[in-house]
């Protein structure tokens, strides 16, 4: 996946259900260890609840490697993993979530645990502003001067992002490409150039 949604900005959710007070917190999180800086900081922020409950996707929302839940205490499958579901259900990335639970003395039940907590995250999902991000990749890219014109061209064609460029005996671009452009902008280089010109990846 080259493009997917990510969070604008960070939404609290809170209800109450049989006397416990869930209160959902989500927020735009790069990375595990980002995540776990979040979880972290929820705790701290409510060090008297009884569960931090908390799941991630922490990068790509078809990147299980940045996948993570814990259930906190509550039982084995009643919280973290429904969490998660929903998060991946929602096809946003970058996203964490931590569900803080104080306890009321009414047990819910495993299948009341699953729906609270999954409910919870719906809920804040429903209030939740994204925004589009677009993954690019590193090239560089050395050209004669007589070749700018028709290069600078071809970035524009196919929305290539010049993030530098140096000018000496030749001109040197750095260039952020699109997975999905990367074959096509390099064909078309090497055809232009009889083979002079190459991408190399940083």
């Amino acid at each position: 996946m080259i493009e997917y949604n990510i969070p604008k900005s960070a939404v609290v959710f809170e209800e109450e259900i049989k006397k416990s007070r869930f209160i959902t917190y989500l927020r735009h999180t790069e990375g595990i260890a980002e995540a776990k800086i979040f979880w972290q900081e929820i705790k701290t922020l409510h060090p008297n609840a009884r569960h931090h409950c908390w799941a991630t996707v922490a990068g790509s929302p078809i990147d299980s490697q940045q996948f993570g839940f814990s259930d906190d205490g509550e039982p084995v499958g009643t919280a973290g993993k429904p969490m998660l579901s929903v998060l991946q259900g929602s096809d946003i990335g970058e996203i964490s979530a931590v569900i803080v639970r104080y306890y009321g003395g009414v047990l819910l039940g495993t299948g009341g645990l699953v729906r609270a907590y999954s409910n919870g995250i719906q809920q804040a999902l429903l209030n939740l502003e994204t925004t589009l991000k677009v993954q690019y990749k590193n090239y560089k890219l050395r050209s004669d001067y007589t070749q700018i014109n028709w290069l600078k061209l071809l970035f524009e064609k196919y929305e290539i992002l010049v993030i530098g460029q140096m000018y000496s005996e030749k001109v040197d671009f750095e260039l952020g490409i699109r997975d999905d452009k990367l074959n096509i902008f390099e064909q078309e280089i090497i055809e232009r150039s009889s083979g002079q010109l190459q991408l190399k990846r940083e």
